[in-house]
């Protein structure tokens, strides 16, 4: 389905669902019981408290040295991202005082205290670098922002990239990927380091994000979307049911999935029927199109038009709490 086929909606919050980016975040594992809170465009709502539940944030100890009002034009992963000035030049920015697991390379868990230096530990990590990133990509792509800068910090890191805290909302999202878990505090010097702190000694001890990598197996068992076919042979008004996504359960144990939420970037949602249930290891095929539910094949309903964008998309999955389970891109 192109993208232009695509009517502009709103979601269910009565925002408008037309958006840029992957998801993706805070995030958990259903197995693990990490939890993370729906934005209300897609996969985290970071506005909500994180290990320490929904709090205003205390942002006096900052010491500003200066402010940029700019655009998020691109999200490399979690912790960078590239800006565009009202005079249409460009920067890149690592944001100051965190670190996400990386999304382009590996991430080596003796950097996440309590992680295992093992190959799960590291998969862990990967997986969570992911969410990291499709929760700055869901918050940040294309939405106007504040950087501020530290006094305390350098204007450039080692790379020549910006440092700063990226405001959105009157937000620190920085501090927001570390007290909801995706990212752990960088070691240098900054004003709000205190807090900072804090805020991963909550979700350390809340094992949530990162530190459920702590125990990986756990973490790692869960329910994935594994693939999309998102252009049926001919007309895809005319082959609904060849449009589809599969879902897998990776867990140990059956999942039970009733209620649970499958969305586009474009919010078209998909709600599972309320006693639906995947046994451990087996798949269930999401159709666009109607038909009868069965054990491995599902149907979305649609009859107007298809939902997966021909040239590009995202799946987001949701329990019924619209707590963030996963996302996935093609």
């Amino acid at each position: 389905m192109n993208a232009l086929q695509h009517p502009v909606q709103l979601d269910k919050h009565g925002l408008t669902a037309l958006l840029v980016a992957l998801l993706v975040v805070s995030v958990a594992a259903p197995a693990s019981g990490v939890s993370a809170t729906r934005a209300t465009a897609g996969p985290t709502d970071l506005r909500s408290g994180g290990a320490a539940g929904v709090q205003a944030t205390d942002y006096s100890t900052q010491s500003i040295s200066g402010t940029e009002e700019v655009t998020v034009i691109d999200v490399t992963d979690g912790d960078t991202v590239t800006v565009e000035y009202d005079n249409g030049s460009t920067d890149e920015v690592r944001l100051l005082g965190v670190d996400t697991p990386e999304v382009y390379g590996s991430t080596s868990p003796s950097e996440f205290e309590g992680v295992p230096d093992t190959g799960d530990g590291e998969t862990c990590l990967g997986y969570e670098g992911e969410v990291a990133s499709a929760m700055a990509k869901n918050r940040l792509l294309g939405e106007r922002v504040t950087l501020k800068f530290d006094s305390e910090a350098d204007r450039r890191g080692y790379y020549g990239r910006l440092l700063a805290y990226v405001y959105i909302d009157g937000e620190n999202f920085n501090y927001q990927l570390i007290d909801h878990g995706h990212a752990r505090v960088y070691d240098s010097t900054f004003s709000m380091s205190d807090e900072f702190y804090a805020a991963e000694s909550d979700a350390q001890s809340a094992g949530i994000g990162v530190w459920a990598c702590e125990d990986p197996a756990s973490e790692l068992g869960e329910v994935t979307i594994e693939r999309f076919h998102p252009d049926p042979v001919g007309d895809d008004y005319a082959n609904m049911n060849e449009e589809f996504v599969v879902l897998q359960n990776r867990r140990s144990a059956s999942a039970d999935l009733g209620g649970w939420e499958m969305e586009d970037e474009y919010g078209n949602q998909y709600d599972f029927p309320g006693s639906f249930s995947l046994d451990s290891g087996q798949t269930v095929t999401l159709h666009t199109g109607t038909g009868s539910d069965t054990a491995s094949h599902l149907y979305w309903g649609r009859t107007d038009y298809a939902v997966w964008n021909n040239d590009g998309d995202t799946g987001y999955l949701y329990t019924d709490g619209g707590e963030y389970v996963n996302s996935k891109s093609y």
